[in-house]
């Protein structure tokens, strides 16, 4: 599944040439506003969850592959338990590795985010790009996905009764519970970086000063994301 490229960086502070504080101001609200919707929007919120359910299935189906081998008394038997775990690695493996490359590419959208923001400041626009509705948004699902995570970690191996329940059913159903816990985690972390970097660089505050020939004064470094 595509998505969209990332806006550029800024230019280093000496290639910087916009004519005044206006255009600079304008280019920062593009980039941070397409920052923001490949970060938090709905789409990407969308995309997560999407990705993490067919995670869930693929282990699933791994998981009713063993269980089929493990019963198989026939041919048959063999066969359907092998179509099970081709069809839960085809479902596994991409969805590990996009999911994998999601984080991979928040992280990198947070360090654009941080240099875009550092370069001025813009109480109005400011607020929107804040995002405090989608921020909460993904800490309290990912709240839930690390909640439901846990309770099944926990759940399942205290439930499991001696003689009935193999140790690949108790390691099937903690492995389940460790991918929801392990993306809730991912999505909190970057909900509380958002708000940290939200309160950090875009809290209202006096304009950074110009420098001479219109341009607004930006720090030789960004601050660390």
């Amino acid at each position: 599944m595509t998505s969209r490229a990332l806006p550029p960086p800024p230019p280093p502070p000496h290639l910087r040439a916009w004519p005044h504080r206006e255009a600079l101001l304008a280019d920062r609200d593009r980039a941070l506003g397409e920052l923001g919707r490949q970060m938090l929007g709905a789409g990407r919120l969308t995309l997560f969850l999407l990705w993490l359910l067919l995670l869930e299935a693929g282990w699933g189906l791994l998981g009713a592959a063993l269980a089929v081998f493990a019963d198989a008394l026939d041919p048959f038997g063999l066969l359907l338990g092998l179509v099970l775990a081709l069809a839960g690695a085809g479902a596994l493996v991409p969805a590990a590795y996009f999911h994998v490359a999601g984080v991979r590419r928040d992280a990198a959208a947070h360090r654009l985010f941080a240099r875009w923001a550092s370069l001025d400041r813009a109480p109005g626009p400011d607020a929107r790009h804040r995002a405090p509705g989608l921020s909460l948004a993904w800490l309290l699902v990912s709240f839930a996905l690390c909640a439901a995570g846990l309770w099944i970690c926990l759940a399942v191996p205290a439930g499991a009764r001696p003689g009935e329940d193999s140790y690949t059913g108790v390691a099937y159903g903690m492995g389940a519970g460790l991918l929801l816990w392990l993306s809730g985690l991912a999505g909190a972390a970057k909900a509380v970086a958002h708000y940290r970097l939200a309160v950090r660089l875009l809290s209202p505050a006096r304009p950074a000063p110009a420098s001479p020939g219109g341009r607004s004064a930006s720090p030789e470094r960004p601050p660390r994301a």
